[in-house]
């Protein structure tokens, strides 16, 4: 399908054209200096003119020197919260009313996040048994999905494959450029509901030049990432560095409060709890987001298999980046860089890879 351009009036409308259609509009707002991801009433609410700086164990909002709705890389949330929540409830003793399933327009979403979406599907949506929740929640989505021209300081999605380019999964697909007058966006169509909309809103057709321009933003951005994982096999370095000392620096370091996995897009592991109340007479099972870092995660009769921090951290490094091709033949990992803004000791996961790699190296020499 071809290549349009909208206006801001465009975006307005676009928005005001999803929330008419019955979406439930999702996307990036300014909260509690972050941020974060929350429910639109109109493209007014989205972040212009502002950035974030990221480090390890470091984010902070600033101010941009133009009108860039999408001048920004990750923040602490992830679209996974929408479509996986972190606490659903499974049974009631007095019966569970059957919810409606949302139907949620997602704007903004990332090379990255889009990628970790997919990933997403293939671990809860496929298989003998899939969570019906996730797959009803995942089929009813319109993705919005923006490409990256500005790489944060964490950004590794070019050494993960995942971006900074739009993949696959998407019904619009916008490239954001600035220009004097205002902000324009070259729209790419993914889908016949996304050419529906694009009707429906202002729009002109996309001039060779803009395509161009748009395209050549997004391969320049590849060129600057603000991390890099190393070039080798990571299912097989992981093998290779289970007895490493590298594990002990680590666990040094780490605090195993889960942070990393609460803020990644693709871990996916839950727990269950059944509670009452008082009386005894009522009771309800919940379903919630569960992390390796727990002691008992591992808990079997006698203890917990994973008693340390370094077997803790390994484990979920080992299965992120190795064991996870092995159970869904693609990594766990999209390069986002959340988990090293978070965590609250700076962890780097592309440091330890790439420190990895090179005891590696030098122990075959």
């Amino acid at each position: 399908m071809g290549s349009a351009v909208i206006d801001a009036v465009g975006l307005q409308e676009l928005v005001s054209t999803l929330v008419n259609r019955g979406y439930r509009v999702i996307g990036p707002t300014l909260s509690d200096n972050a941020i974060e991801l929350t429910e639109l009433t109109s493209a007014d609410d989205l972040p212009r003119g502002w950035g974030v700086d990221v480090g390890p164990g470091r984010y902070r909002l600033r101010r941009r020197e133009d009108d860039a709705l999408f001048g920004h890389s990750a923040g602490p949330q992830s679209w996974k919260q929408f479509l996986h929540p972190p606490r659903q409830r499974l049974w009631s003793s007095a019966g569970v009313e059957a919810a409606e399933t949302p139907r949620y327009a997602f704007i903004g979403v990332r090379a990255c996040d889009l990628s970790a979406i997919k990933i997403l599907d293939g671990v809860l949506g496929a298989g003998a048994h899939p969570d019906e929740g996730f797959v009803g929640r995942q089929r009813r989505i319109f993705v919005v999905a923006v490409n990256c021209t500005e790489p944060g300081g964490l950004c590794f999605c070019a050494s993960m494959g995942t971006g900074p380019a739009i993949g696959p999964g998407y019904d619009l697909a916008l490239t954001e450029q600035i220009e004097s007058d205002g902000c324009r966006y070259v729209v790419e169509v993914g889908s016949a509901d996304g050419a529906d909309v694009l009707a429906a809103i202002p729009h002109r057709e996309a001039w060779q030049a803009e395509v161009d321009a748009a395209r050549d933003d997004v391969a320049e951005a590849a060129k600057h990432m603000g991390r890099q994982m190393p070039d080798v096999d990571h299912r097989e370095l992981l093998i290779e560095s289970r007895e490493s000392s590298r594990w002990d620096d680590v666990a040094q370091r780490c605090l195993t409060c889960g942070n990393c996995t609460m803020v990644c897009p693709t871990c996916f592991c839950t727990s269950t709890e059944d509670v009452t109340d008082l009386t005894g007479e009522h009771a309800e099972r919940w379903m919630h987001w569960a992390s390796c870092f727990e002691l008992d995660f591992t808990y079997i009769h006698g203890g917990s298999v994973r008693q340390s921090g370094e077997s803790r951290y390994r484990h979920w490094i080992t299965h992120k980046l190795g064991t996870w091709h092995d159970q869904f033949g693609t990594s766990g990992c999209v390069g986002c860089g959340r988990c090293i803004a978070w965590c609250p000791t700076g962890i780097d996961i592309t440091e330890e890879m790439n420190v990895l790699a090179e005891l590696a190296g030098d122990s075959d020499d």
